[in-house]
C-alpha cells in the first residue's frame, strides 16, 4: 500500500505565493458537475499563489475540445495551459517546438521520485524532455451498478459481468435499461477496451494495442470480446443519451442498471450524495479481472513570450503536483493521485479498491499511451457504428478491427 502521511501535513505544503503574478488562461473539457467541483480545487490553489486561473472550459468531450486547443496553439493564439490525456496527444506539438519544456521544474521538485507509476512521467517525456504535469490517474475498468435498480427488479446486485448479463431480462421486465451508454464514440470504444481486459486479460490487451498484433486481433480471444460487446450493445438499447454524465445519471436515478465508465463517474455519484457500497456498487475489471489502466489527465504548457505568464506556468505545474492539491482535486474527481506519498484516508470504498489494485501492480498502460490519435479515431468510428447499428455483425466488426490494428501506429 502506498505510504501514508496525514492530510493536514499535506495541506500545509501548498506552493508559496510568488512575485510577478499573472492571469493564466487554462483550457480543459471538465464541465460535468463532479468535474467542475474538482476544477475549482485547482483554481483555488493556483489563485492562492497570487496568480489568477482564467477558466477556459470547452463543453463536450476531449474529442470535441482537443481539436480546438490544438488549432489555437498552432494558429498562434496559445492559452497558458491546457489539459490533454497523458500519452501521445500532444506529441506533435512538442516535437514542433510549440510546447514548454518542464524538465527544470520536474528535476527541481524530484518528480521522478514522487510520481507513481513511472509510466505517467514517461508519457510526458519526449526526446528526453518533460512536457507535462500529470494531475491524476484515471482508470476505465469499472462497472457501476445501481443498487436500487436491482432491488426494484428483484434480483441480487451482480458480482461480475456474467451475472450482470444474466440479470438483464429481469431489469428489462422492471422497465429498467440494463446498461447505459452515451452516444459519444469514445464511450463505446472505452467500453470495448474494458471488456477486452476483463475477458481476454492484460497480455492480450498488450499484444493488440502495444505490439499491434493483427493476428491476435483477428483471433478467437478477441472474438469472445466481440460477443460480449454484442451483449453490451443489446443491453444498452434505448439509452438515448449523448453525454457520459447523462448515462451516469441514469444509474444514479435507477433508470439504468449499470454503466461501464471510468472512475471519474464517482464525481457524479458524490455530487448526488450517493455512497459507495450503499447506493451503488463498483466492480473493477467488471468483477472478472481486477486490472486497471494508468490513464489520466495532464497539463501541457504552450510556449509563451510573456515572461510573467511563463513564470506563472511553472507555478501552476508545481501547484498541480503538490500534495494538498493532489488530495483535494482527486477526492472530488474520483481519480487516484499521481504521488505515492500522500494519504487518501477520506477515500470511499471504490477509490480504496483502485488504490489496492494500483499497489499490487495490476495495471496496464492506456490506449492513449500506446496508439496514435489517428488510430484511436479509427477505432472510435468503428465502435460508434457497431453500437449504433445492430446490422453490423460481431464477425464483420472484428475483421475491421484487425485491419485497423494491422495499420496502426
Amino acid at each position: 500500500m502506498r505510504a501514508l502521511k496525514a492530510i493536514l501535513v499535506a495541506s500545509a505544503m501548498l506552493p508559496a505565493t510568488y512575485a510577478g503574478a499573472a492571469d493564466l488562461e487554462v483550457t480543459h473539457w471538465w464541465t460535468s458537475g463532479g468535474e467542475a467541483a474538482a476544477v475549482k480545487e485547482l483554481a483555488k490553489a493556483f489563485d492562492a499563489t497570487g496568480n489568477k486561473w482564467v477558466d477556459g472550459a470547452i463543453a463536450g468531450s476531449g474529442g470535441t475540445a482537443r481539436p480546438i486547443m490544438i488549432s489555437r496553439i498552432t494558429g498562434g493564439d496559445p492559452m497558458g495551459a491546457t489539459q490533454f490525456n497523458h500519452g501521445r496527444q500532444a506529441e506533435e506539438l512538442a516535437q514542433s517546438g510549440l510546447m514548454r519544456d518542464l524538465t527544470a521544474v520536474a528535476e527541481k521538485e524530484k518528480w521522478k521520485d514522487i510520481i507513481k507509476p513511472s509510466s505517467l512521467l514517461d508519457s510526458c517525456t519526449i526526446d528526453g524532455k518533460i512536457y507535462c504535469a500529470p494531475v491524476n490517474i484515471h482508470s476505465w475498468q469499472w462497472l457501476w451498478l445501481s443498487n436500487a435498480a436491482f432491488k426494484k427488479a428483484g434480483v441480487a446486485v451482480p458480482k461480475n459481468w456474467d451475472e450482470f448479463v444474466a440479470a438483464s431480462p429481469a431489469l428489462e421486465k422492471a422497465g429498467i435499461i440494463p446498461l447505459a451508454i452515451g452516444g459519444q464514440p469514445w464511450q463505446s470504444t472505452g467500453a470495448f477496451n474494458v471488456l477486452m481486459i476483463a475477458i481476454s486479460g492484460k497480455d492480450v490487451f498488450q499484444k493488440v494495442f502495444a505490439d499491434k498484433d493483427a493476428k491476435v486481433a483477428a483471433g478467437p480471444e478477441i472474438a469472445k470480446v466481440f460477443k460480449a460487446a454484442d451483449d453490451a450493445r443489446r443491453m444498452s438499447k434505448g439509452s438515448n443519451v449523448q453525454d457520459w454524465n447523462q448515462a451516469t445519471n441514469m444509474v444514479i436515478t435507477a433508470k439504468a442498471g449499470g454503466q461501464i465508465m471510468g472512475d471519474w463517474a464517482q464525481g457524479e455519484f458524490a455530487l448526488a450524495n450517493q455512497k459507495a457500497g450503499v447506493d451503488y456498487t463498483c466492480l473493477p475489471g467488471l468483477g472478472v479481472n481486477e486490472v486497471i489502466s494508468t490513464d489520466g489527465d495532464a497539463f501541457y504548457f504552450p510556449l509563451l513570450k510573456d515572461e510573467a505568464k511563463s513564470k506563472a506556468q511553472e507555478v501552476l505545474a508545481s501547484t498541480i503536483v503538490s500534495p494538498a492539491v493532489q488530495v483535494a482535486f482527486n477526492l472530488k474527481k474520483g481519480s487516484l493521485p499521481i504521488r505515492g506519498d500522500i494519504d487518501l484516508a477520506a477515500a470511499n470504498d471504490c477509490m480504496k479498491k483502485g488504490l489496492e489494485i494500483l499497489a499490487k501492480g495490476n495495471v496496464v498502460r492506456s490506449t492513449n499511451q500506446m496508439m496514435s490519435a489517428d488510430s484511436q479515431k479509427q477505432l472510435e468510428d468503428l465502435f460508434s457504428e457497431f453500437f449504433a447499428k445492430s446490422s453490423m455483425t460481431p464477425d464483420a466488426a472484428q475483421k475491421r478491427f484487425a485491419e485497423i490494428i494491422a495499420a496502426a501506429d
